[in-house]
């Protein structure tokens, strides 16, 4: 039988998009979350709101301020750093071994999910890009028989979608980063283990050195 999706709530309709203006750059670092505001521009009421901060309080993506309520968190040079690390560990070793078990129907999914997000990007549709992504490499660790690794990714997610967020707004992420996957994907077809980890560390290699300088400018420009 065919799965009935559920219905959203109007809690996770508003974690959704407030966690989307965060990822999206919308609300950028430290920028203040005034419930009332945020009840008047989502609709919803005080109570849905401090149910959702505390929520992206627990992904890190806002953080407390004594005496003066939540702030969007901002993430250091070292936090940036350490996520493209895990990053890289992770995805390397995920890809290789999706080489080894990926058979002809996840190899085309891959390859459909890939031609979704260079569609998404080129057309600017950073969310549904980011959306995309993850679903294209959860398949690969779940293909990988990497099930406790991507549960790892997947607490880290909110903060890595805001990473690509912010790296996909640059004209030259937006082709070379579906480029990279595309380039991944044809080697898993291949079964080409050594060179869909090569594509894959310099894909987060290069990901990484983008991301340092948007944030580095990002902060100079806060703090002017």
């Amino acid at each position: 039988m065919l799965k009935v999706e559920r219905p959203k709530t109007l809690k996770e309709s508003a974690l959704e998009s407030l966690r989307d203006a965060i990822t999206n750059n919308v609300l950028t670092p430290g920028t203040r979350l005034v419930e009332r505001t945020l009840c008047e521009t989502m609709g919803v009421s005080r109570t849905v709101v401090r149910e959702c901060i505390r929520h992206l309080e627990s992904e890190r993506l806002v953080v407390g301020i004594p005496n003066s309520g939540f702030v969007v968190a901002s993430l250091s040079d070292e936090e940036v750093k350490e996520i493209y690390e895990i990053r890289t560990l992770l995805e390397c070793s995920a890809v290789a071994a999706c080489c080894e078990k990926a058979n002809s129907d996840v190899v085309q999914t891959l390859y459909t999910l890939q031609h979704q997000i260079a569609d998404a990007l080129e057309k600017d549709d950073i969310k549904t890009g980011l959306s995309v992504t993850t679903e294209f490499y959860e398949l690969i660790f779940k293909t990988a028989d990497r099930h406790v690794s991507w549960d790892l990714v997947d607490q880290l997610n909110s903060r890595i979608s805001r990473l690509r967020g912010l790296t996909l707004r640059t004209s030259g992420r937006k082709k070379v980063g579906p480029k990279d996957l595309y380039d991944i994907v044809k080697a898993i077809e291949e079964k080409n283990a050594n060179k869909a980890k090569e594509i894959c560390a310099r894909h987060l290699k290069e990901a990484y050195e983008v991301a340092t300088l948007l944030f580095q400018s990002q902060l100079q420009d806060q703090a002017g």
